[in-house]
């Protein structure tokens, strides 16, 4: 049975110091997956290593299924062997010397489960992750993907409440991580489990996660649904770690609710959304994300501008073309491999003002 997990106010010190997880406090729900997204050193798995009991918080509560399981200041943490939780690692993690049945059936029999109980849930885990006739193979015949399924089969083979995932695609090869990481959003959701995911790949974290949260340097940040981490980022750092790589320096010149006008580096003015406490005067970042910019012939709306063609870049499927405007450069994506805009033309662009977001610079 799934259960909910919060973590209130959370801290994590090392001997350095300086806060490895710091004042942090989300919840997930039951049968909730939440993904937690960041850069390398960022304190996301710190975070899910808190939860596991793997480390010892400096500070903050942790409740699974409503059962308190850390609070430093009450003198309570509950040995991980004791918090029902499955955890899938980075590495598989899957021992050698036995074949997929036995890797399976191992925590089952640590529990002492009947024979018949415990061949009837191996066969339907080994169905759920599409192992069934891999059963008698011995893993290190296997694929690391395949080897990976193992892994999150053990981890879900005696029910636990909570599933915790720390990068477990990041050893596989793209191709295969791509493969995977579908089928495992399907396996999870076929459990019910609630589940925390690590990674720093923001594709994995927005096809797995019911919702994002992105961390840095302890904090987290923001937790959201996709669309609203994609469509409305909550900072700058937010917004460029998921992919706004164009920034152009401005200053607002006034504000209508959510939108404002801000005047470019050139002189050029755009409407942009702004995020709650920027006021007239202030000095942003306008952050655009490649795909969103519009390139080719002006139609009707805001933000129409001219750019110059200083480069393209094929990139397989799409063309990338870095363009100078409104006192910057600007990167634009579009599909299809064929070039529709010389180096050195002169080219139309439509930024969305839904789709420019300006922040405090700095």
């Amino acid at each position: 049975m799934s259960a909910e997990l919060r973590i209130e106010r959370l801290r994590k010190v090392f001997a350095t110091g300086k806060p490895a997880v710091d004042d942090v406090s989300f919840t997930v729900a039951a049968g909730e997956i939440v993904a937690l997204l960041g850069p390398s050193g960022c304190g996301k798995t710190t975070t899910l290593r808190c939860v596991a009991g793997l480390e010892h918080p400096s500070d903050g509560v942790i409740r699974i299924g409503g059962a308190v399981v850390s609070a430093p200041a009450e003198n309570v943490l509950v040995p991980p062997r004791q918090r029902n939780i499955g955890m899938v690692f980075q590495s598989y993690a899957v021992w050698p010397h036995m074949t997929v049945w036995q890797n399976v059936a191992y925590p089952l029999r640590r529990r002492g489960l009947g024979r018949a109980e415990l061949e009837h849930r191996v066969g339907e885990a080994l169905d759920l992750v599409g192992l069934a006739e891999y059963a008698q193979r011995s893993v290190v015949l296997l694929s690391g993907g395949q080897m990976q399924r193992v892994a999150l089969a053990r981890s879900v083979v005696y029910q636990p409440q909570l599933l915790l995932l720390d990068e477990p695609l990041s050893n596989l090869d793209a191709n295969l991580r791509l493969r995977l990481r579908d089928d495992l959003r399907r396996i999870i959701k076929r459990t019910g489990v609630t589940a925390l995911y690590v990674t720093h790949d923001q594709s994995e974290a927005v096809v797995l996660g019911d919702r994002i949260g992105v961390m840095r340097e302890g904090k987290l940040l923001q937790l959201a649904p996709p669309t609203e981490i994609y469509n409305r980022p909550a900072d700058l750092f937010v917004a460029s770690f998921t992919g706004a790589s164009n920034l152009l320096a401005g200053r607002v010149l006034d504000r209508d609710g959510e939108f404002g006008t801000v005047e470019a580096a050139s002189g050029h003015r755009l409407v942009a959304w702004l995020p709650r406490g920027i006021a007239a005067g202030a000095a942003v970042k306008i952050a655009v994300r490649p795909e969103n910019v519009q390139c080719g012939s002006h139609g009707e709306g805001q933000n129409q501008f001219s750019a110059t063609v200083l480069a393209q870049r094929y990139e397989g499927a799409q063309t990338v073309y870095d363009l100078a405007a409104l006192g910057g450069q600007l990167a634009v994506l579009e599909l299809g491999t064929s070039a529709r805009h010389a180096v050195g033309s002169t080219v139309a662009i439509t930024l969305p003002p839904a789709l420019c977001w300006a922040y405090a610079d700095g």
